[in-house]
């Protein structure tokens, strides 16, 4: 019996060290992709006040070979793995619930952002194939299909002929709407993760709070900007 105990309280630990590294290695892409976030707005935004200025911040960062070879197929992979580890985590979740309650009122027990996070996270999905297709598939033709010669000027004349067709333009922004959801529950769902219940949880929180409304709706303004300016 005492053998029987210790075997099924290593299988436990082991089950729950395995559980801890997904969600450590959940949180760490997370916290990956957020950074990025905040880079990719930060570049983007110039184009609201300076052609020039986005102009030649949008080919330095597209013509940098340590960029370009060594930090896109990091994020690439980022992005890949973070999806990919949500739905394996959503999946054990649902199948570690063994007991089935007659009513389930999971409203009062989490918020409906956190309760739909697969369902964000898979639209979001859909959005950043969009976003490849309207500007990564784009930019590889350009260089290293067509091989047409570098111009540092075009890329403000690329983004604005993006959000002229008013159906792209709506489906980024419920993209963004629904990325400021994912991201109320995730940014604070990493930082727990990491080990961050301590004296700073309310700091992390209330600038999650502000992170998570103020990136996507800084990339919404700019959709918005460039389909009425164009």
């Amino acid at each position: 019996y005492i053998c029987a105990l210790f075997y099924k309280q290593s299988k436990m630990r082991g089950f729950l060290s395995s559980s801890i590294a997904r969600k450590v290695a959940m949180a760490l892409s997370a916290l990956f992709l957020i950074i990025f976030l905040l880079i990719h707005l930060s570049v983007n935004i110039t184009s609201l006040f300076s052609e020039k200025l986005f102009n030649q911040l949008s080919h330095f960062m597209g013509t940098n070979p340590l960029i370009q070879f060594a930090m896109q197929p990091i994020l690439i992979f980022g992005v890949v793995f973070h999806f990919v580890m949500g739905f394996i985590l959503e999946i054990r979740n649902r199948k570690a619930r063994s007991v089935n309650y007659v009513k389930f009122n999971g409203a009062a027990n989490a918020s409906w952002t956190s309760r739909n996070m697969i369902l964000s996270g898979g639209v979001i999905l859909a959005f950043l194939v969009l976003h490849f297709i309207d500007f990564w598939f784009p930019e590889m033709n350009y260089k290293y299909i067509e091989f047409l010669p570098e111009d540092p000027n075009r890329y403000f004349g690329e983004l604005q002929h993006k959000f002229v067709s008013p159906l792209r333009v709506g489906a980024y922004v419920i993209a963004f709407v629904l990325l400021a959801l994912h991201l109320l529950h995730g940014f604070q769902s990493a930082f727990q993760s990491m080990g961050f219940n301590n004296k700073y949880t309310g700091a992390v929180k209330a600038f999650g709070k502000f992170y998570s409304f103020a990136i996507p709706l800084g990339f919404i303004i700019i959709a918005l900007y460039h389909h009425f300016n164009h």
